[in-house]
């Protein structure tokens, strides 16, 4: 079987049910586990994905009005590879490769016996249904089964760790310029870690965030884990929160109690780390009860108390 991933969560599915062998292509932004970012990037971003956030949003909103899509699929090169499977998703147009982007660029060969699986997960559930879903696409349900169970029995472990210790109020900021709640399956994540999750709803796309609205919530904790960004590069755009008027007034700020996630690695990603994601988000919220010993790989602490 010949399988190409234009998805990192897909990537890690494939890679987690025991196919990377398999794996003949992926998307720009596949780079784990380790050494699939040496298979053949199929597809670009249509605008400079490193300027900062205001600009890319800026860029991405030009394309969607004009009715384009925000990716190039290598269609000649997807073609060559000759795939079995192509997975990709439909959850999401501004993150990652569409069902439509592949459509188009296979629409000369699709019958030629390829078939595509398109993910579009809004909650956990839908995650775990995913991974069993890949599984069974890619001949081997038993192990995607299995996968899906022991992702649940670790997140359901770390539930019962939180259930009994206090439950800080949480700001999940998943965009910087213009601000963005995380929503989908981060509050549920929240939750688990034992927090509350003061914006984004579970299972609903990640809404637009007011700042009068955060600094009247006036969070205990704030985690920034803007989408496709890395621990550097968020770090480099704090400065756009700290310009908000009353910044430093927030007891987050002022209790330093402000997180930087990699967001492109954990938060972001609908695979099978979205349990790592929840030990991140513990460890943030209880610093010194749970430690699984992801902070500074998968999160630092951002500023000083000043308070």
């Amino acid at each position: 079987m010949r399988i190409v991933s234009l998805l990192p969560s897909a990537t890690e599915i494939v890679c987690a049910v025991g196919l990377r062998e398999a794996l003949v292509g992926r998307s720009h932004e596949c780079d784990f586990p380790p050494g699939v970012e040496r298979l053949p990037a199929l597809c670009e971003p249509k605008l400079p994905i490193h300027d900062a956030s205001g600009t890319i949003d800026r860029e991405v909103r030009k394309l969607v009005a004009d009715g384009l899509s925000v990716y190039r699929v290598d269609a000649e090169r997807l073609r060559a590879l000759a795939p079995d499977v192509i997975v990709t998703q439909t959850q999401c147009e501004v993150c990652a490769v569409s069902e439509a982007d592949v459509g188009a660029a296979t629409r000369d060969w699709a019958g030629s016996g390829v078939r595509i699986v398109s993910l579009a997960p809004a909650r956990l559930d839908d995650v775990f249904a995913d991974v069993e879903r890949v599984g069974a696409a890619l001949g081997v349900a038993a192990r995607g089964k299995t996968l899906a169970a022991a992702l649940r029995v670790r997140l359901d472990a770390l539930a019962a760790r939180t259930r009994e210790v206090p439950r800080p109020t949480v700001a999940c900021i998943e965009w910087l310029d213009p601000l963005m709640a995380a929503g989908n399956w981060v509050p549920e994540l929240v939750e688990l870690a034992g927090g509350r999750n003061l914006f984004g709803t579970v299972g609903e796309h990640s809404p637009w965030l007011e700042w009068e609205a955060v600094h009247a919530a006036d969070p205990d904790v704030i985690v920034a884990m803007p989408c496709g960004f890395d621990l550097a590069r968020t770090r480099g755009e704090m400065a756009t929160l700290e310009r908000l008027p009353g910044w430093d007034a927030l007891r987050a700020v002022r209790t330093g109690r402000v997180a930087v996630v990699d967001g492109h690695q954990y938060l972001n990603r609908p695979g099978p780390r979205l349990v790592e994601s929840a030990e991140i988000l513990a460890e943030i919220l209880h610093p010194g009860v749970l430690d699984f010993g992801h902070r500074g790989k998968g999160w630092v602490a951002y500023g000083t108390v000043t308070a």
